[in-house]
């Protein structure tokens, strides 16, 4: 095998990607032109996407790796693929150089900076509020 070929090993893993991605990149799709913004304007609908992709990673990575034994096409059709297709690191990236481009580096910064710390905290709140859950359906002490 040369350099630069892809041979999948798993077609069955690259096929529930590639459908998960699909259905994710739709539904940002559906999304950014339900919720349109002006330019120059505070992008809502790709920050409440990767802020709201990023808190269901978190509830699904417990899921899938704490509470159930979960088929192995489950986290690259939801993960990668669902998900990875939802949320938009190209995008976000657009969308600051455009706010930067109309004038509004304060709103541009605060896009930029907002988003990180957004997502990170949503990450960290889906995963402890499904452990949570989680355990006290388990009936374990929280």
């Amino acid at each position: 095998m040369g350099r630069g070929s892809f041979v999948p090993q798993n077609w069955s893993v690259l096929a529930s990607i590639a459908v998960g991605g699909a259905i994710g990149a739709l539904g940002r799709y559906e999304l950014a032109l339900a919720w349109t913004h002006a330019p120059g304007h505070f992008p809502w609908a790709t920050f409440v996407t990767n802020v709201s992709g990023c808190f269901l990673i978190g509830v699904l990575m417990v899921l899938i790796t704490e509470v159930w034994s979960a088929h192995r096409l489950i986290r690259p059709f939801l993960g990668v693929g669902v998900l990875g297709g939802f949320t938009t690191f190209s995008t976000y990236s657009g969308d600051v150089q455009q706010l930067v481009a109309a004038g509004d580096a304060r709103v541009a910064l605060a896009y930029l900076a907002g988003t990180v710390l957004a997502a990170l905290l949503a990450v960290y709140l889906g995963i402890s509020m499904t452990r949570l859950a989680t355990s006290r359906r388990r009936g374990e002490k929280s």
